[in-house]
């Protein structure tokens, strides 16, 4: 038989209270005065009964959808699941639920139409492109957003980790190992992530008195990264390190020393900003920089839950950025 759907009244049965009372412990209402055992008798109930509330129905009363969107670029780069991981677990200790799409499904006007024409309670927004016309939509209709680990170019509302400081940590671990010419496999150069870890290469080779080494960009994938080793290895003088923005892009990286028949790390060594745990399972395992990406998720899902839809954000996360060193570096030959 199909089970009947638990409700305030059940809960309330159980627990010997009014309805009014277990709405108001269910929604954490702030002014409710009750005895702490009265609580303790109606949590007890809930945990019981197994009751949910209704999601949709509670909506209705405080016209609010309970529900966050998350927009990202494209759901193969392994980097956005661990983002997801930590906003989706934010939202769920807040009442939310997170809904996720991505650019290579639908555009993202498409996508806040199929969530539920637009009703949602923010929106976060990790590497769009170019979407004002879609912001200046967001602003209209007061709906709260946040740029994620992506900034815009027209208003200060973004938290960002700190990409940069990833590269220096890089660019210095391959000085330390003793390379001088030191190449550089670049994101996207549409992409605002690539061009702050493009910036802290340069800085740190800058900072080793050092010159830049040949600087290559390609998208966030295996295969961007395969082609563009292979631009970085054809070049007058090749590299004997190589940095590269993102640890999909490395993936190909590595096979394409392997396609010009090199070894890594005796050839060319390679360190990648994103350390995932597939990381230490290649071959060699990969040198990586450590990011706090789950943080970052839990970060802005927190920031956005208290954001009015004028505020003004731009944050930096501070949280642990390590070097964690494996096989696929060492000094130069």
């Amino acid at each position: 038989m199909k089970r009947s759907r638990i409700t305030l009244a059940d809960v309330a049965a159980v627990a010997k209270v009014d309805r009014a009372v277990v709405s108001r412990v269910v929604n954490k209402d702030p002014t409710l005065n009750i005895r702490p055992e009265t609580r303790e008798r109606v949590l007890a109930a809930i945990e019981e009964l197994g009751y949910r509330p209704n999601v949709a129905a509670r909506s209705l009363r405080t016209s609010r959808a309970h529900m966050f969107g998350l927009f990202i670029p494209d759901f193969a780069n392994p980097v956005y699941a661990e983002i997801i991981k930590g906003a989706e677990a934010e939202a769920a200790a807040q009442g939310y639920v997170l809904v996720t799409g991505s650019a290579s499904g639908a555009a993202l006007g498409d996508y806040m139409d199929r969530i539920g024409q637009g009703r949602i309670d923010g929106l976060l927004l990790a590497g769009t492109g170019d979407e004002s016309g879609l912001i200046a939509q967001l602003d209209r209709g007061a709906i709260p957003w946040l740029m994620l680990n992506n900034r815009s170019r027209s208003v200060k509302r973004y938290v960002i980790l700190d990409d940069a400081r990833a590269a220096a940590l890089a660019v210095e671990h391959l000085v330390r190992l003793g390379h001088r010419r030191i190449a550089h496999l670049a994101g996207p150069s549409r992409s605002d992530t690539a061009t702050r870890r493009s910036a802290g290469y340069s800085a740190a080779m800058r900072a080793a008195g050092l010159p830049e080494g040949p600087i290559v960009a390609a998208d966030y994938t295996p295969a961007g990264g395969a082609a563009a080793m292979a631009r970085l290895l054809a070049a007058p003088e090749r590299p004997t390190a190589v940095f590269v923005a993102n640890v999909a892009s490395a993936i190909g990286a590595m096979e394409g020393v392997r396609a010009a028949g090199l070894e890594i790390p005796r050839d060319v060594s390679i360190v990648a900003v994103h350390d995932l745990e597939l990381a230490g399972y290649l071959n060699p395992a990969l040198t990586t920089v450590r990011m706090p990406l789950g943080e970052l998720g839990r970060r802005g899902v927190t920031l956005l839950a208290g954001l009015e839809p004028d505020d003004t954000v731009a944050e930096v996360l501070a949280g642990p950025i390590e070097l964690i060193q494996r096989r696929s570096t060492a000094p130069p030959a």
